[in-house]
């Protein structure tokens, strides 16, 4: 049977053998009476819309449906919804991926009309144990929000196998009964809040990153946008026409609420962006990986000690093939990562703690890292210190002033002066 595209239904047909209507969904015949009649034209319209509404697939029988089958059908929907205006998938399809792995590795062979509040209770335990799931870097299990956060995802999923008529709407109305974990009423650990991140600290820190790095660190901290902001900037996303540019990002985190997102660039954030602009290709990432990649071999080449007609010619040793090349952008990933580096070189573990206690070493590393959100905390602490909480509501760019207290730190000098003062 050949390949539907995404346009094409499959067709109405006659069965010979015995004279009906048929059509035939992911392999499966479907008679729908007989050949030719207003009805079975019918009943053909009715299941290609039924099948199209699950995303093109045949719903099965509900009892028969596992948590693991449920699960994939899900991801499929999942991929498919979870999409930016410009088509390329958000970073909710992973985070969805990751929360239903505790399910899937628990409950995947059980049926999910009998998936229960108890055993919702038993994957959330599960998220919070180490021991059952992969630990984060800190060697302990998920934090409070982030189990409450994937609690609501693993409901998601039923909340959707109910509207595709999957299972029974009591499953879900069961599910929702498993209310959040509060804090201090849990052996789930806290995430600690994040905090600003001191000039000081980044400019320690930015001798050890490429100068495409640098210019990301500096940019972000003058405009308070975010990672993805900053990596996803493109020469023909900003109009320089008046004298504080202006960037509207073809991507940003609240594009499906139907949000315009747009950034102020003033004089300083000008001449930290300028060298990086690509008018000549103006749909390029300003800032890419490639070029970071060919200024550390240019500063290897510099700082060769073999003289140039001796030893390997420079170019002739590097892997034709690598497996990983880089890419046209940075991630927020590739981004913390690289300032993470950039952090242990900065601040080396001490030789005693390094050889003799490793987990010493560790939180030394944990401790002495920071990561571009903390970026964003202090540029929205400092713009609110200096215009207020509705100009960091602004520039931050959040729809109500709740947001923005999150990220902008109170300014503690204030109550200081007043207590001085009153009390």
């Amino acid at each position: 049977m050949p390949k539907l595209t995404d346009n094409k239904n499959p067709s109405y047909r006659l069965h010979r053998q015995s004279g009906q209507a048929v059509v035939t969904l992911n392999g499966r015949d479907i008679l729908l009476g007989k050949y030719g009649t207003a009805a079975s034209k019918a009943e053909y319209n009715r299941r290609i819309s039924e099948w199209i509404a699950v995303g093109r697939q045949t719903p099965p029988a509900t009892a028969n449906l596992s948590v693991a089958e449920l699960i994939a059908r899900y991801k499929t929907h999942v991929e498919a919804y979870y999409r930016r205006p410009d088509g390329t998938p958000t970073g909710e399809a992973d985070n969805i991926r990751y929360a239903l792995k505790p399910l899937r590795k628990l409950y995947g062979s059980t049926p999910a009309g009998e998936f229960s509040p108890l055993k919702l209770k038993t994957v959330r335990g599960a998220m919070i144990d180490p021991k059952t799931i992969a630990p984060d870097d800190t060697g302990k299990g998920w934090c409070r929000t982030l189990v409450n956060h994937n609690i609501h995802r693993v409901r998601a999923l039923f909340a959707w196998a109910v509207e595709n008529e999957l299972v029974s709407p009591t499953v879900y109305h069961g599910l929702c009964a498993v209310k959040p974990l509060k804090m201090g009423r849990t052996e789930a650990r806290e995430s600690k809040p994040v905090m600003p991140v001191a000039d000081e600290i980044v400019t320690a820190t930015l001798p050890y990153l490429s100068s495409t790095l640098v210019a990301m660190v500096k940019l972000q901290r003058l405009t308070g946008a975010r990672p993805g902001e900053i990596s996803g900037l493109r020469t023909a996303d900003i109009d320089m026409a008046g004298e504080v540019w202006i960037y509207k990002p073809a991507s940003h985190k609240t594009a499906h609420h139907g949000r315009e997102r747009t950034i102020s660039i003033g004089p300083k954030g000008q001449g930290v962006l300028r060298p990086f602009l690509k008018p000549l290709n103006p749909t390029a990432f300003c800032f890419s990986p490639a070029d970071s990649m060919a200024e550390m071999r240019d500063n290897r080449s510099f700082a060769r000690k073999t003289p140039a007609n001796q030893g390997n010619r420079i170019g002739t040793n590097r892997i034709s093939k690598p497996r990983r090349r880089p890419g046209e952008r940075y991630n927020d990933a590739s981004f913390r990562r690289a300032i993470q580096r950039a952090c242990d070189a900065a601040f080396p573990v001490p030789a005693d703690l390094k050889d003799d206690d490793p987990q010493a070493a560790a939180k030394w590393r944990q401790d002495h890292r920071w990561h571009p959100n903390q970026l964003r905390h202090s540029a929205a602490t400092e713009i609110r210190k200096l215009f207020g909480l509705e100009g960091a509501q602004v520039v931050m760019g959040h729809a109500t002033p709740n947001m923005t207290l999150t990220y902008a730190e109170r300014d503690q000098s204030i109550a200081s002066r007043i207590a001085a003062e009153v009390g």
